[in-house]
């Protein structure tokens, strides 16, 4: 495991260099010459949700995460990352997101577990930096509950976030769920209301994407949109070949765009990060 000196030292002493890693980065185009991508999720810590399979505190480590998203990113077939300003600024730092799709997570102001979690603040970032940093897109969460009054906010907030990067010509991610403190709606009837609801956000809908879980019944799912869709990796738990089966069953639908995966192949039960990332890049249509 690296320890990375020259990158505290570089936060510490020369802070602009982070700046100009990002004007510096080498871009590609959002559509790749693949039909479907592969995008790697690193946004969890922010919010507090550390834990990956029986690990409560497996992405507590900054060190350990950056040396296994070093390696899922230089993975043939991997497209990009999704992730927070200080996830994202580490990488730009070493070099890592040269051609890489960068998506930057929004709203990460719903802390796990506390009692504000439904009134999902925008604390990480804005349009306005993901333009500036020179970045692809924006991603926020819009969770849905009927009986969590900061639910409002949230939706205003996400529309205002889709309607600021589609002005920018950017990609507004939107990752819908119909939720509630016991957990999320994960029936399709309980996704198409999420998905319903997540494309009408914003004033236009012309360059929105959304990322939806793999559930039952997948067809009616994505007959309920007509926008680009990214398919969300859930943990695979004790079943992978079942998990994996419904990914590469779910990714040969009209609309799937790819796959966006963050613990489940950057914390597999065996800890060959490399291995997991190509068995999921394998499942990708071309």
């Amino acid at each position: 495991m690296a320890d990375y000196r020259e990158i505290r030292q570089i936060r510490a002493l020369y802070p602009e260099r982070i700046a100009d890693a990002a004007a510096s980065r080498r871009r590609r185009p959002t559509n790749g010459a693949r039909g479907q991508l592969m995008i790697i999720a690193a946004d969890h810590p922010a919010r507090g949700a550390l834990g990956a399979g029986p690990r409560p505190l497996a992405m507590g480590s900054r060190v350990e995460l950056l040396d296994r998203l070093v390696v899922a990113l230089s993975r043939p077939g991997v497209d990009g990352l999704l992730a927070t300003p200080d996830v994202v600024e580490d990488l730009l730092l070493l070099g890592a997101l040269h051609g890489k799709i960068v998506i930057g997570s929004m709203n990460r102001g719903g802390i796990q577990g506390a009692v504000f979690e439904f009134d999902d603040r925008f604390t990480s970032y804005d349009a306005q930096t993901i333009a500036r940093m020179r970045l692809d897109g924006g991603k926020m969460l819009c969770r849905i509950a009927l009986d969590e009054p900061g639910t409002a906010a949230t939706l205003e907030s996400c529309g205002r976030a889709v309607t600021e990067l589609a002005a920018g010509g950017l990609i507004a991610m939107v990752e819908p769920f119909w939720s509630a403190r016991s957990g999320h709606d994960l029936s399709p009837e309980g996704v198409i209301k999420a998905v319903n609801v997540a494309q009408g956000l914003g004033a236009t809908s012309a360059r929105t994407w959304l990322k939806i879980p793999v559930v039952a019944d997948m067809e009616r799912v994505m007959a309920a949109t007509t926008l680009p869709t990214l398919l969300l990796g859930g943990d695979p738990g004790e079943a992978p070949d079942l998990a994996y089966a419904a990914w590469r069953k779910a990714l040969q639908l009209p609309g799937v765009r790819g796959l966006v995966v963050g613990r489940a192949l950057l914390y597999p039960q065996d800890d060959d990060v490399a291995g997991a990332v190509d068995t999921a890049v394998s499942m990708l249509t071309p």
